[in-house]
């Protein structure tokens, strides 16, 4: 094989390119040699292109274009093949066998390429997967396999039984396992460019997903052209994708992102800004009737919950929030419907149900109640907690970063008017998430972005054995009856019944009230007139193997 290495040249012609690309976006004429380029921004910018360190949305979406597991999700959160065609799990659940497609291929780029086609086997997932738990390599996902079994030497039990069949054996039973594997930590790589390129990987990857990259200019421009070789095709059997190339711009600024858009300079735009919302949406969000013409708006539910968490570790008798009644006073105080509609143009959904959110497959309004606006019923809790009218209530402190200040100024004002006293602490949202870990705040502002499609993975923020400083457990939350219920919701393979009892186990955080749960998150996006296939999906992964462009 050849390994080209990366040279003044290369960098010369990259510039060029960039050129002509950022000439070609002022233009926006894409019908040029019939070429569909899809453009869009991304203002936090992108570290790495190596899966190992896919740890945000922005480094996450581009991952996606760039690489395959073994598995996928549907837009129904289902788990479909990607890699592995086909999958056995064993029993007892501690084995999971996976068979291969034998035509995927690891891509040739303009430097790394090899001499014959590339076949990926079961050995690369050995080595891929096996990379993430590499303490010299420090990937952010080594904790996705803590539950995958070690052999003597300690190396994680990751086996090609051969060329064409992988399998991964665990230490106990872990329902939600195969969603683990669909994040994109587990995309397989190839290790001769990996001990080729060394840290540098993160800027040349080599994958085996419907794009390749053509050149990235930190800062300046990401550009991915099409696979020619990708190995999955439509129902017609053409072979995807359909666009020819993705250009990803790292404009910081909001509103100049937002004017690039309206020119007509990207075709995509993901989420709302303080900054344009209210000139795009209406206090109902919905798409201001100015723009639907030009621009079309698509939401779904998105698997985030944003929430307040009090911190109840220890029995200090001064502290009120140790009092569950008083908990439950400030979850009835508010008017939650009132707040996403004045202060977030209804892009979102008023939290009044449980923790789980909206968009999970056990997500159940009826059967898990929350908390809705009732002042009079907040007002009865307090007099039994023994603050009749919030008389002798010491202020409740909620830390908050700048960005989620006003949501927690409403919070304040609204429960002030019910006698419950409230004092803001703004803070650098580092230095609020070390405290947080720390058990330093009475109060936080807190929110939970779906690792994988299970309910688990919001439950388990609630585990006694997940406290910290090396679980996720920020609230310290010890129920012994929701330990029992939660351990057997992890022996049951069968998803309803699993569901029946997160649902049960939702009902019974909803009750103890460590937590006010604000509201469930939605994806938006705004798309150029002419994009297709491009919908929003509830963990907001951008896949572009079928979008394509009208003209």
């Amino acid at each position: 094989m050849k390994h080209l290495q990366p040279t003044r040249t290369y960098h010369l012609l990259c510039c060029i390119l960039l050129t002509l690309l950022a000439f070609a976006a002022c233009k926006r004429n894409d019908s040029e040699d019939g070429k569909m380029i899809f453009r869009y921004n991304e203002s936090s910018g992108i570290t790495s292109l190596d899966p190992a360190f896919a740890s945000g949305q922005s480094s996450i979406w581009p991952c996606n274009l760039l690489y395959n597991g073994l598995v996928g999700l549907d837009d129904s959160l289902c788990i479909v093949p990607a890699i592995a065609k086909s999958w056995e799990i064993s029993t007892d659940g501690k084995t999971y066998t996976f068979h291969l497609r034998d035509d995927v291929f690891f891509q040739n780029t303009s430097y790394f390429h090899f001499d014959t086609p590339r076949k990926v086997t079961a050995h690369d997932f050995v080595y891929s997967l096996g990379r993430i738990t590499d303490p010299a390599v420090a990937s952010p996902g080594a904790w996705i396999f803590q539950k995958v079994a070690r052999d003597e030497a300690g190396s994680p039990k990751f086996t090609a039984l051969n060329d064409s069949t992988f399998q991964i054996e665990l230490t106990q039973f872990f329902p939600p396992f195969l969603g683990i594997l669909a994040m994109k930590y587990c995309s397989v790589v190839p290790q001769e460019a990996i001990e080729h390129f060394g840290k540098e990987y993160r800027r040349y990857p080599v994958g085996t997903g419907p794009f390749q990259m053509q050149l990235w200019e930190e800062g300046v421009k990401l550009v991915l052209r099409k696979n020619p070789d990708y190995f999955e095709t439509d129902e017609d059997g053409h072979r995807l994708p359909y666009l020819d190339a993705v250009a990803i711009s790292f404009i910081v600024d909001k509103q100049s992102v937002f004017m690039e858009f309206m020119k007509g300079s990207l075709d995509f735009m993901s989420g709302i800004e303080a900054c344009y919302k209210d000139a795009l949406l209406t206090k109902d969000g919905k798409l201001q009737a100015s723009y639907a013409d030009e621009i079309v708006m698509e939401t779904c539910p998105y698997l985030n919950t944003e929430y307040l968490g009090f911190m109840l570790k220890g029995d200090d008798p001064n502290n009120p929030l140790n009092i569950k009644e008083v908990r439950q006073a400030i979850n009835y105080g508010f008017d939650r419907a009132k707040m996403m509609r004045y202060l977030r143009n209804n892009v979102g959904y008023a939290a009044n149900s449980g923790f789980v959110p909206r968009g999970m497959r056990s997500f159940d309004e009826n059967r898990v109640r929350g908390y809705e606006y009732n002042p009079a019923k907040a007002l009865e809790l307090l007099a039994k907690a023994g603050f009749p009218n919030g008389q002798g209530l010491p202020p409740i402190p909620i830390s908050t970063s700048a960005s989620y200040l006003d949501l927690c100024q409403y919070i304040q004002h609204e429960l002030g008017e019910i006698g419950i006293p409230v004092t803001l602490d703004v803070q650098q949202a580092a230095q609020q998430r070390q405290m947080m870990r720390g058990y330093k705040l009475p109060c936080f502002r807190g929110s939970w972005i779906c690792d994988y499609p299970d309910a688990e993975n919001y439950l388990a923020l609630f585990y006694s054995q997940n406290l910290q400083p090396t679980g996720s457990n920020y609230t310290h939350y010890v129920n012994p009856k929701f330990d029992k219920l939660f351990e057997k919701s992890q022996t049951l393979l069968d998803d309803s019944a699993r569901n029946e009892l997160y649902t049960q186990l939702d009902s019974m955080l909803m009750e103890d009230a460590p937590v006010i749960v604000l509201y469930y998150d939605q994806a938006v996006r705004f798309l150029r007139k002419g994009v297709k296939n491009c919908a929003p999906n509830p963990v907001n992964m951008l896949d572009l193997r079928r979008t394509y462009i009208e003209k």
